[in-house]
């Protein structure tokens, strides 16, 4: 019979020497991150964590009192950091290219356990990584976008009422619609289309 998902997650990985410090919890942020793109938050246990890590669960508990507390130090330390927002001078150039840059990051691996999380997110789920959520994924997507329009507002290109909080959740409200509500992917074409058929009409200035 095949092993299930769930106990080749949880299944011990094999050392060849006692870790510590960094290392150790490197090793343990690394099967969260495996957990969660596995078994995902319901499935995701301290003793899972800990043999995934090849480590006793008491290592994990010294460092870290709740799976929510381990899970969102996995996510904070494991996500891509998305610093700049692209300038190449046209602002349907850099939406789009910014767009590639956050799915490319959705589709690392601590990307895609965040993907699992926000996927099994129900009210309560949603309240205890309220907080995360804004630091590593609400807060830099919005500055980033907000900040390829400003310079397109600056060039002339874009007209400034659209410099507005709503016009900038515009693209970050359908890339999570779409992935959370919807299940499906974003693939380069459907990129330029939301970019190309959205977002550049509603930034043009009005004649």
């Amino acid at each position: 019979m095949a092993e299930s998902r769930a106990s080749a997650a949880a299944r011990p990985r094999r050392v060849s020497a006692r870790r510590r410090g960094p290392v150790l919890e490197r090793a343990i942020l690394d099967a969260v991150l495996d957990q969660l793109g596995t078994v995902g938050w319901s499935g995701l246990t301290m003793e899972g964590v800990a043999a995934g890590a090849g480590t006793g669960k008491a290592a994990v508990y010294r460092r870290w009192s709740s799976k929510e507390e381990l899970v969102v130090d996995a996510l904070r330390t494991g996500l891509p950091e998305l610093d700049d927002a692209p300038d190449h001078g046209d602002v349907r150039e850099d939406l789009y290219r910014l767009c590639l840059r956050v799915r490319e990051s959705m589709y690392s691996r601590p990307g895609f356990a965040l993907r699992s999380l926000l996927h099994e997110c129900d009210s309560a789920t949603a309240v205890r990584f309220q907080q995360l959520l804004l630091t590593v994924l609400i807060e830099p997507l919005t500055r980033l976008f907000r900040d390829v329009v400003r310079r397109a507002v600056a060039r002339g290109e874009v007209r400034a009422e659209a410099l507005h909080e709503m016009v900038i959740d515009v693209i970050p409200a359908m890339l999570m619609y779409r992935s959370k509500v919807c299940g499906s992917e974003w693939d380069a074409s459907d990129i330029a289309d939301l970019i190309d058929r959205v977002m550049v009409p509603l930034l043009r200035p009005r004649r």
